[in-house]
């Protein structure tokens, strides 16, 4: 779904990713773990064409993205969650819902409401509080409204930065496994996180990234469960 080959991009004269190549495919779960400052926030932007690469390429659904505004992109289906979540904070839940909706051209009113009544299943607490200003929903409330809005747009590669930040542990599980089981019917999803042990747990394989450039790269399972990885990149 998405390719990176060698793949450099930074700001003006500083360099942030060198060389990067990764893939994910439809119905796979990639992490991308690391510490703060690793490039993984910029390594999204990148990807979303929000920061241009300054060498190598991109491919998406089988063509380049080159050139192309990220708010194409994303009507392509290529949908990025960024930290802070972005809701609207003075809409409701509904309309932010909307809004997701509202991305995605010749959507009759039928479809958008079964989108709807899709996400108040999956999170029925956004059900309970529709009605609410997004603004007024507790931190973990508004994660729970970033993905879904996001998958309001019907997203081929969907794209999280930090779902994790700043939530409680009952939180973070919810969210992370509602992306497994996305994964599991079929979406590609693309995870950058810190908290790299919760991650590897739910990712089908994993890029460590370090200093902008990837050091090691498999199967979750088995980079979890490496003690060598652990302590020397994941502590």
């Amino acid at each position: 779904m998405i390719t990176l080959e060698k793949v450099s991009a930074g700001f003006g004269a500083i360099q942030v990713l060198h060389a990067l190549s990764l893939s994910v495919e439809p119905g796979r779960l990639v992490a991308v773990v690391g510490a703060n400052g690793a490039g993984k926030t910029t390594l999204l932007r990148t990807i979303s064409n929000i920061v241009r690469p300054s060498s190598g390429t991109i491919s998406f659904a089988g063509h380049s993205t080159t050139g192309m505004e990220p708010h194409h992109l994303a009507r392509t289906g290529l949908v990025h969650v960024p930290q802070g979540r972005q809701i609207i904070p003075t809409l409701s839940v509904r309309d932010n819902l909307l809004i997701g909706a509202q991305r995605v051209t010749n959507l009759r009113h039928a479809e958008i409401e079964e989108g709807l009544q899709r996400e108040f299943e999956r999170f029925p607490v956004l059900r309970e509080r529709q009605e609410v200003l997004g603004g007024n929903l507790s931190g973990g409330e508004q994660q729970m409204l970033a993905v879904s809005r996001a998958l309001m747009m019907r997203p081929k590669l969907l794209m999280l930065d930090e779902p994790s930040l700043g939530l409680a542990p009952q939180i973070v599980r919810l969210i992370l496994d509602t992306l497994r089981r996305l994964a599991e019917d079929g979406l590609a999803i693309l995870l950058v996180e810190q908290l790299a042990h919760l991650a590897l747990e739910v990712a089908d394989e994993a890029y460590i990234l370090q200093r902008g450039r990837i050091v090691l790269s498999g199967p979750a399972s088995e980079l979890r469960s490496d003690k060598a990885v652990i302590e020397s990149y994941l502590t």
